[in-house]
């Protein structure tokens, strides 16, 4: 899987977000170690407390479904740049995959390559 491959992947994810409110809408796809690829988009709520966003989305349907051990994340967004994952959603990544990469578009549509740990490099642990 290509990180091209799996933005575009994500690209179709955010096609189901779920964004009256704010209208910024994004798209995650997560690939696991032994390749399968989950999808998620985010879904606003009208207290905003209960929205969640793509990556947690994509993640919480892979560990629902058994997966704990994760590659990779491409994460794209309805706004043009990088579109950086929250402090939850980085602190939900490394709870499973802290050498997780993160891969992001910029605005001329160049891939974007980060670590977790350079996104959050003292995450909470217990």
């Amino acid at each position: 899987m290509t990180n091209k491959e799996l933005l575009s992947i994500a690209d179709k994810a955010m096609e189901n977000a779920y964004a009256p409110y704010s209208k910024f809408k994004v798209g995650a796809a997560l690939l696991c170690k032994d390749g399968t690829i989950f999808t998620g988009c985010n879904i606003e709520n009208a207290t905003y407390g209960a929205t969640n966003c793509a990556e947690r989305t994509a993640i919480f349907k892979a560990v629902s479904e058994g997966q704990r051990e994760f590659e990779a994340i491409a994460i794209v967004s309805s706004v043009s740049g990088e579109t950086f994952p929250c402090g939850i959603c980085r602190q939900v990544m490394a709870e499973f995959a802290p050498e997780l990469k993160i891969i992001l578009r910029n605005e001329k549509y160049e891939e974007c390559i980060y670590t977790l740990m350079e996104l959050l490099p003292k995450s909470f642990s217990l």
